[in-house]
């Protein structure tokens, strides 16, 4: 007798200019699960159906980078139980006005479908429809505070490539969705099955959420101040030196006060929770890059030792260095 297997539909919704990839990179992560699901079909008792549906009144979908897309028509046509729903981003949200009407849907979706997800700026989306409040969640770096400042009862942590907070799950953006649906395959199928699957899309490895989205020496390259980027272009060299503000603010001939001011202004974080996210990026580095030891790796990241190292690492990542090393190894298995 041939076995019976339950249906769990994979909905990504797409608004009117959404970025392909935001699309497309969870579409190809679920058929490629479903094209491997014989590896494991005696091990599962459902399998994925994955659907395209438009944010609009219309099936043809034109994404942001100008080709358009053929979906299965408009949400307000599904007429199956959805079991995941992913709403792709768009990179000028700015520019797309939230339907109240999708809005109501996601509501009175949050009430019956298994997991809510949202990619890049679609957490703006969910969290004016509410769903966000209280909860933790992450969007992409460059939205994080206009996000926080829209929906004060959201808690945006800007550290992680993607984020769950109960059934809800928000990816930093882009190549994050991928990310965020490897683990969501994760969850349902097992570590070995997503692993098998990132490899056969030939992915570098499946990133663990608690990555950061963007790393210090990058950040450096997007500082318009002429003495905010000398000051940090000069850290990424001196990051395991005793660096005390008087000694940053003095190296750019400003008085301690109005250095921290500016800093603040220009980075949007405090000189010393700058200094320990550098350190602990660099200690990311060192974790998977070399066979150190965690004392050796936080003496040379300026962490002074492995107790310090890992309140650190909690606080920035929440994680420990020594769960961050093994989580890295195990992507490569």
């Amino acid at each position: 007798m041939q076995k019976e297997y339950e249906v769990r539909h994979i909905v990504i919704l797409a608004p009117e200019n959404s970025t392909l990839l935001n699309i497309a990179g969870p579409l190809e992560v679920f058929d490629k699960a479903i094209d491997k699901f014989d590896t494991i079909k005696d091990k599962v008792s459902f399998k994925y159906e994955t659907h395209v549906v438009s944010a609009e009144n219309r099936k043809m979908i034109t994404t942001s980078g100008g080709l358009s897309i053929l979906s299965e028509g408009s949400y307000k046509a599904i007429d199956y139980p959805i079991d995941t729903l992913i709403i792709s981003a768009l990179p000028k949200l700015q520019d797309y006005k939230m339907s109240q009407e999708l809005i109501g849907w996601l509501k009175k979706q949050s009430g019956s479908v298994r997991r809510i997800c949202s990619i890049c700026s679609a957490a703006f989306f969910l969290a004016e429809a509410g769903l966000l409040d209280g909860k933790e969640v992450t969007t992409h770096w460059a939205k994080s505070e206009e996000l926080a400042q829209m929906y004060p009862l959201v808690k945006v942590n800007i550290a992680r490539i993607f984020s769950k907070d109960g059934n809800i799950y928000t990816a930093g953006g882009i190549s994050s969705g991928m990310d965020l649906a490897l683990a969501l395959v994760e969850e349902d199928c097992g570590k070995s099955f997503a692993l098998y699957v990132a490899r056969w899309m030939v992915l570098f490895l499946k990133r663990p959420g608690n990555q950061a989205q963007f790393t210090t020496p990058l950040d450096c390259q997007n500082i318009n101040n002429i003495s905010m980027r000398k000051v940090c272009e000069w850290l990424l060299n001196h990051f395991n030196e005793d660096l005390r503000i008087e000694a940053l603010a003095e190296y750019v001939a400003m008085s301690p006060r109005n250095f921290a001011r500016v800093f603040a202004r220009e980075l949007g974080i405090t000189p010393a929770k700058y200094i320990d996210k550098m350190r602990v990026d660099y200690a990311c580095q060192y974790l998977v890059e070399t066979q150190s030891s965690l004392d050796e790796v936080a003496s040379h990241c300026g962490l002074k030792n492995v107790d310090n190292m890992r309140r650190q690492f909690i606080k920035v990542l929440d994680t420990t260095p020594a769960q961050y090393r093994r989580s890295f190894l195990s992507s490569f298995g």
